[in-house]
């Protein structure tokens, strides 16, 4: 039986989360490369620029950042990561909101009810710096302690935020659905707006199951968080992707809600 605890076992884990996060790295950086058409024409001003979409550079540009950090100073390094990764996935519940908000045309009660769970996602992830990392020779920078209870809160915490931010959303859809003509049918705009919830939803919480279960697993330092990246990047590419599409949506002046 594997011992996890054991130095040997850390040290090839660590090789591999070095590994894994510089293929994660590639992925990113060609997700951010292909849809930087969309980011450029809102920063030329050819899309017009609402202040949501704070949230959307917000979140696309900390995650990317935390991925290329140099190893100047491990426990700086880390700790900048673990802060940025964990907000990348707070701003994408956030984008998630903003649209569920615009679906009940920005409800006074909808709105107060969103701000106070998204407040309590944040209190979780401004916890402060929940990993230990030291510089190992041959290896690079590794993590020798994560606090896996608060970590594990935080994911738990945003599968139940998405959750809830899916369920209003449906039922807004589904009982005052926008119809188009006379034949009840849904229009255009309600049909992506709903399979993108459901698409991000299954996603997202899909990673952060396997992301939490590892953390509540606790392996060994290594191990525990080894999964939070690739469930961070999830996140924050379907949120990010949603948020295009829909704003290229209203763009083309179709249909409105």
């Amino acid at each position: 039986m594997v011992n996890w605890k054991s130095e040997e076992v850390i040290q090839m884990d660590s090789m591999i989360f070095l590994k894994f996060m510089h293929a994660l790295l590639g992925l990113y950086l060609w997700e951010v490369f292909i849809s930087l058409d969309f980011d450029w024409a809102v920063m030329t001003g050819k899309t017009r620029f609402r202040w949501p979409l704070v949230f959307y550079f917000a979140g696309r540009y900390l995650l990317l950042f935390a991925l290329i950090g140099i190893e100047i100073n491990c426990q700086a390094l880390y700790a900048f990561n673990q802060l940025a990764g964990n907000a990348a996935v707070g701003l994408a519940s956030i984008n998630l909101s903003f649209r569920t908000i615009a679906i009940w045309s920005q409800n006074i009660w909808v709105v107060i009810f969103l701000v106070l769970i998204i407040i309590g996602h944040w209190s979780l992830i401004l916890q402060g710096v929940l990993l230990t990392a030291v510089w190992r020779p041959g290896i690079g920078c590794a993590i020798t302690y994560s606090d896996t209870t608060i970590l594990a809160a935080t994911f738990i915490y945003s599968m139940c935020l998405d959750f809830v931010v899916l369920c209003l959303s449906a039922y807004k859809l589904a009982w005052t659905p926008t119809r188009n003509g006379t034949n009840g049918a849904p229009t255009r705009l309600v049909r992506m707006l709903f399979s993108d919830g459901l698409i991000y939803f299954f996603i997202a919480f899909g990673s952060n199951v396997i992301a939490t279960i590892m953390m509540v697993l606790d392996l060994n330092a290594t191990m525990s968080v080894i999964c939070n990246v690739p469930a961070a990047i999830a996140s924050t590419i379907v949120a990010s992707r949603v948020v295009r599409r829909l704003t290229k949506f209203q763009r083309s002046g179709l249909e409105m809600m």
